[in-house]
């Protein structure tokens, strides 16, 4: 259970991180994350409410981190 909360608080966000910096859009990266991770309580992968919390959490850090590097790079620009 340990190793699960630990990946729930890194991979979404990055995930996020990774998606935006493909798709050049941080929502797209958010959607995608989210239908992944979708996908993954679908099958049965999260088991408690304590992982999904912390899933949206790790999401809503990554979507925010990559808001604020767009921006910084805009800055730069």
């Amino acid at each position: 259970m340990e190793g699960k909360i630990l990946l729930a608080m890194f991979v979404p966000g990055l995930l996020v991180l990774l998606f935006a910096r493909i798709t050049y859009n941080e929502v797209i990266g958010l959607v995608l994350t989210v239908a992944l991770i979708a996908a993954s309580a679908y099958k049965g992968y999260t088991h408690t409410w304590p992982l999904v919390i912390i899933d949206a959490a790790s999401l809503t850090a990554g979507f925010w981190l990559s808001n604020y590097w767009k921006r910084s790079q805009k800055k730069s620009a």
